[in-house]
């Protein structure tokens, strides 16, 4: 089968490697579409994400789907869980899988994820998705349970204000999710002007950009001088945590949701102690692909189109290039149709 390794920062090489033979409480993947996503993009860049880093060619990926081959469920389609916590730690047995401090994930530390042509996966983590939904909308089923799972510890009330600053594929899902809670007015914060246009036509009530000389002044006009409710960063960048600060009113939430490049962050704390802030950091997702595939497959969420770009498994560097460069919004690579 023909798989996808990075050797180095920058450095995606293709090769052919043997086909995995499942283990007992596994099937095999044959993966039809593999989303990159930020996380992916510090592995490609910076050759590690916090204090994980490249110490062998590693497989990335971690957003995909595909069809199970042999077994009771030949030819199902599905969405792969990513994550593989223990099970048994206090965290797992409280509900909080994403919290497992043995989890193994896909893409992550010594674990190779989804751009190979098959995976061996336990058969339990694989959901299965309505023909309604094509590859991509399948693949993008896990950026949108990490939005939801955010979205969940925002503990938005119908009529909240909201602020959701970075317009990537999971902040353009939030936007969507603050929508479809009821929030009456979102405010979006990005300084891409074709995000900032993603983020209008997916709801958002006023979108900012964040590169303009006036951004603050604007700020406060659009969340009418009393601020919002809940503020999302989907940035993972001090300026964007920054304005999130700034944009929620005293009292209100933070929830920080991206991942700083160099595993650090800061914030302005006078401003968050006057305000008596709540600060929440969200990390990947819980038992969200039931709920994601219903909001999807009902049309509640459009994760359609948030994806811009699809290519071939053998292009696999350039579609890695492209995403670095933030061309378009979510780029999607097919190992295998």
């Amino acid at each position: 089968m023909r798989v996808a390794r990075l050797h180095g920062v920058g450095d995606v090489r293709i090769a052919d490697e043997a086909r995995p033979s499942p283990i007992e409480g596994e099937s095999l993947v044959r993966v039809t579409a593999v989303g990159l996503c930020g996380s992916d993009l510090h592995w490609f860049t910076d050759g590690g994400i916090g204090d994980a880093q490249l110490t062998h060619p590693l497989v990335l990926g971690h957003e995909f789907a595909g069809v199970i081959q042999g077994g009771p469920d030949d030819g199902r389609r599905v969405a792969v869980d990513p994550a593989l916590p223990c099970g048994v730690c206090e965290q797992c047995l409280e509900g909080n899988r994403n919290l497992c401090p043995s989890v193994r994930f896909a893409g992550h530390g010594a674990n190779d994820g989804g751009l190979r042509e098959y995976v061996g996966w336990p058969t339990a983590l694989l959901y299965p998705v309505p023909d309604s939904l094509s590859d991509a909308d399948a693949a993008m089923l896990e950026p949108l349970g990490v939005a939801l799972h955010a979205h969940d510890l925002g503990e938005l009330q119908a009529g909240a204000t909201v602020a959701v600053i970075g317009c990537g594929p999971i902040g353009l899902c939030l936007v969507q999710l603050a929508r479809a809670a009821g929030a009456s007015h979102v405010v979006a914060i990005e300084p891409l002007a074709h995000r900032r246009a993603a983020a209008a036509a997916m709801g958002a009530h006023v979108v900012l950009d964040a590169g303009a000389d006036d951004i603050h002044t604007a700020l406060a006009e659009a969340t009418g001088g009393r601020g919002v409710d809940v503020a999302f960063e989907v940035a993972g960048t001090d300026v964007a945590v920054g304005y999130a600060v700034e944009a929620a009113r005293p009292g209100g939430r933070v929830i920080l949701v991206g991942i700083p490049g160099d595993d650090s962050t800061t914030f302005p704390a006078s401003v968050a102690r006057r305000k008596g802030l709540t600060l929440k950091l969200s990390r990947r997702m819980k038992e969200a692909y039931p709920r994601t595939t219903r909001l999807v497959s009902s049309g509640v969420i459009d994760v359609a189109s948030v994806v811009t770009h699809t290519l071939p498994l053998e292009k696999a560097g350039e579609a890695f290039r492209a995403a670095s460069d933030r061309v378009g919004l979510k780029i999607i690579v097919s190992p295998s149709r």
